[in-house]
């Protein structure tokens, strides 16, 4: 059977490159878009994602070419020095410091390249399950609430590899990384005993936990990058990846990257790991693939899905849409208090717009507007140990909350002290002006209804269960202003159970693998799942920990 299709010579294979969604008109109704002019890979192109003209699958869902950020780039020739190496690990964060030290120690010759000056990571727990002390059963069970957590979208081998490997696997990076003087301890099941008692589960975690704040993984990573290159790993900062090397049976063979006096290219003999996080600062790749998130602002800086990119043109595909965004706010008050269900306000409105049982986690899939913009508050008064005291969560005294407020004379210990956003104050007026709520008059009409709901015992408006409905009529009242932002993509390339690259047809690029936010199929939810906490971080140290080792041992 012929591969072709149509007169413009677009082919089958070129059509499953882009899985997913059918476009109407996806032959003919683009066209004119790919007259455009592009710089390829620059992630400048148009927002709406201009295309190429070839139709296909691998930009994550059927269109007629590709989005202009995906346009692959003219090869690199003028190469100043080549250098040699079994493994080139591409990023310096959480999956590509432990891939680039387990190859390493498996016995390989590693290169580690970074952008960045420094090594980068975000967040402060990781965790994995401590196999010896846990029921299989059990561990079996929660692989299976994670994948329907999901949306029931993950590839099961993938969530296995992490349940199987990272108790292991953490362990070690809180070791390696101590060894240089990360500010790390080993929090066993402190953050997990509401799943395992909601569960039932006979299981124990290893959690590290890089801290206290402002201290995070990124200090972490970059005790873990020191213990790299004491052991032998070579690590090239400020030298940004910009393609791959292939030979002409499209094997992976190298990269080339941009240093100080020109291009090197760093080839690679057992293979080329990919650890370069999300794509979120790339603003056309996020607009085409989270338009959710027009309004929505990034937390962090520089991720721009190179790694995403590269492994496109070396013949690789992107997940299928929906992709999963993880937005938080752990820091305007205290983490343990995001989730409990008091009342729940709009800095644009003033007004109540969600059952407070919704998690945190999701309370951006209500406030994507510009003018919510991910702004929200929780409202308690001065009751609140009282009448919280049985809610899911964990409260925090109105002594130690002293800390998240900027009003308060107080050593900022534990916190981001440019992020702390709980106020106080005598009357709901006061407390709305403080909050930045832009109708005052609509908020206190909107607690007033509130308090209405609770003295009847039925909450009419959003059907909040009535064990939930705390009356704000005894000040004084507090308010924490949270702002969810994205800490993360959470979507990339296709990969089989040991993370090689694949085509669109589900076949291996020889030579190539991706981990961590450039590697998909390991959630697939609209959302981030909070089910397990630290399972980001921890997976990111896992599919290091298992992948480096495996390609060295090639």
């Amino acid at each position: 059977m012929s591969n072709t299709i149509n007169g413009n010579g677009i082919s089958r294979r070129d059509l499953f490159r882009f899985g997913g969604i059918a476009a109407a008109g996806v032959v003919g109704a683009g066209a004119l878009a790919s007259c455009a002019p592009q710089t390829a890979g620059s992630g400048s192109g148009s927002a709406n994602g201009a295309n190429s003209g070839e139709a296909g699958t691998s930009a994550g869902h059927l269109r007629e070419g590709l989005p202009s950020f995906l346009e692959k780039p003219e090869p690199i020739t003028d190469i100043k020095e080549t250098k040699d190496f079994d493994v080139v690990v591409v990023g310096a964060g959480a999956a590509g410091v432990p891939a680039a030290l387990s190859a390493l120690e498996a016995g390989a010759s590693v290169a580690l390249l970074q952008k960045e000056s420094q090594a980068i990571s975000q967040g402060n727990s990781g965790s994995g399950i401590d196999l010896a002390t846990s029921d299989p059963a059990d561990v079996e069970n929660l692989v299976s609430q994670l994948i329907a957590d999901s949306q029931h979208r993950p590839n099961r081998a993938l969530v296995e590899l992490w349940a199987k490997n990272s108790g292991e696997a953490v362990k070690w990076v809180i070791e390696k990384s101590a060894e240089s003087g990360a500010p790390v301890i080993d929090q066993g099941n402190l953050q997990h005993m509401p799943l395992i008692n909601k569960k039932g589960y006979t299981m124990n975690f290893v959690t590290s936990f890089f801290g206290p704040k402002p201290l995070n993984t990124g200090d972490g990573m970059r005790a873990l990058a020191e213990t790299a290159a004491k052991e032998g790993v070579e690590i090239f900062y400020s030298t940004p990846a910009e393609q791959l090397v292939q030979d002409d049976s499209g094997k992976v063979t190298g990269v080339i990257a941009k240093g100080d006096g020109g291009y090197i290219q760093f080839n690679a003999a057992k293979g080329v790991i990919m650890a370069t996080g999300d794509y979120q600062n790339d603003t056309d790749m996020l607009y085409y693939y989270q338009p959710d998130m027009t309004n929505l602002e990034p937390k962090q800086t520089n991720k721009t899905g190179d790694g995403h990119k590269m492994v496109v043109w070396a013949g690789g595909k992107i997940e299928n849409l929906a992709h999963t965004k993880m937005l938080h706010d752990f820091d305007a008050g205290p983490s343990s208090m995001c989730d409990m269900p008091f009342l729940a306000v709009k800095n644009s409105t003033g007004k109540r717009f969600v059952s407070e049982t919704v998690e945190m986690s999701l309370m951006n899939c209500y406030l994507r507007s510009a003018e919510d913009a991910g702004h929200y508050c929780q409202i308690f008064d001065s009751t609140y140990m009282e009448d919280a005291a049985e809610w899911p969560g964990s409260l925090v005294d109105p002594e130690a909350l002293k800390v998240y407020m900027p009003e308060e004379d107080v050593e900022r210990e534990g916190v981001f002290a440019d992020q702390v956003n709980t106020f106080k104050a005598d009357t709901l007026e006061e407390l709305a002006e403080k909050l930045e709520i832009a109708d005052t008059a609509a908020f206190v009409e909107t607690v007033e209804r509130y308090n209405e709901l609770c003295a009847a015992g039925a909450d009419e408006d959003f059907g909040k269960p009535a064990q939930y409905l705390a009356p704000v009529d005894t000040p004084p009242y507090y308010g924490i202003h949270r702002h969810v932002r994205m800490s993360a993509i959470c979507s990339g390339v296709d990969v089989n159970e040991n993370h090689e690259c694949l085509t669109p047809e589900g076949e291996v690029i020889e030579g190539l693998y991706a981990i961590g936010n450039c590697s998909g199929g390991f959630y697939g939810g609209i959302d981030y799942p909070l089910t397990v906490f630290g399972l980001s971080l921890g997976r990111c140290y896992t599919e290091g920990y298992v992948i480096g080792r495996m390609v060295a041992q090639k």
